[in-house]
């Protein structure tokens, strides 16, 4: 394993973890921690972009430029990813099965829009 994956690695763990409790302390009323959790989702996003700058150094790769692509893309997949969690959370919290599958699948649709758009077709 090369250094930079390995780097990678570990700053995507801390920070996801980081991300994810921030996010579950936030949004679980019964924990009481909105404020705390807020503040460690941010920590937890800042390492993860810490971590896409250190891995893009160490592979010496260009930074990120913006572009409409870039930012179109980013969006889509956004988009794709609440939409999927608004099926899910028809489905399982309230209880609107039908509906809820009908919405997760637009949203796992636009989310496998992102390959063709990012990748290309050949």
């Amino acid at each position: 394993m090369k250094k930079s994956n390995f780097v990678a690695m570990i700053l995507g763990t801390i920070g996801g973890i980081l991300f994810a409790l921030g996010m579950c302390m936030a949004l679980i009323p019964e924990w009481n921690a909105f404020n705390q959790g807020v503040v460690m989702g941010v920590i937890g996003a800042v390492v993860l972009l810490i971590m896409v700058l250190v891995w893009r150094k160490m592979e010496n790769k260009s930074p990120v430029r913006l572009s409409a692509k870039t930012i179109g893309t980013v969006l889509l997949g956004i988009i794709g990813a609440l939409v999927l969690g608004i099926g899910m959370c028809l489905t399982m919290v309230w209880s609107n099965m039908i509906v809820g599958i009908l919405v997760g699948i637009v949203g796992i649709v636009l989310l496998l829009c992102l390959i063709p758009l990012a990748k290309g077709l050949k």
